[in-house]
């Protein structure tokens, strides 16, 4: 099974997994982890409103701590792997992960809309908060897609209308 603390030594592999540095995924907990403790307070695993008992973690849950369910949902959104895969990977059935999958989804949104960091979905947003950005870098270096564009490529063209290059193009060799 995977867990934070047996990778958490390897930077390599949580950047593999989550595309953080294990000091982006560190800062990253404790919001996580209060967007998850405030969705359980108003919701059960399965996904229905919370009326009687208040959370407490369970003691055999396959994702005992904060990193380890940051982990579990980052991973999956970048792997995007099959449920079946991704639960077999953190020791649990795939209904258990489809279970931690949307409940884990919804309290990440609520982390990065919190944090700021939720991507831009419409252009509109998207040109404002790369106005933001610029006005707010405004002595930092510009961003790729604000530089000038460079001159044509050096690399040598491929002729493509000289006969063999037109014969190869219709020859029907594998």
């Amino acid at each position: 099974m995977l867990h934070y603390k047996d990778i958490q030594e390897k930077t390599n592999r949580i950047l593999d997994l989550t595309s953080l540095m294990v000091e982006e995924f560190e800062a990253l907990v404790p919001a996580f982890e209060a967007a998850f403790v405030k969705h359980m307070q108003q919701w059960t695993m399965e996904g229905k409103p919370r009326t009687a008992r208040s959370y407490t973690p369970y003691a055999n849950s396959p994702l005992p701590t904060a990193e380890d369910r940051l982990l579990f949902i980052l991973s999956y959104l970048k792997v995007a792997a099959l449920q079946v895969a991704h639960g077999t990977l953190f020791g649990m059935s795939q209904s258990n992960a489809n279970k931690w999958i949307h409940i884990l989804l919804p309290v990440l949104e609520q982390t990065l809309i919190a944090a700021g960091d939720l991507p831009a979905r419409q252009l509109q947003a998207l040109s404002e908060r790369l106005a933001q950005l610029r006005d707010t870098q405004a002595d930092a270096a510009p961003l790729f897609f604000m530089m000038a564009p460079n001159d044509q490529s050096r690399v040598p063209r491929t002729p493509m209308s000289k006969k063999r290059v037109i014969a190869a193009r219709k020859s029907d060799t594998p």
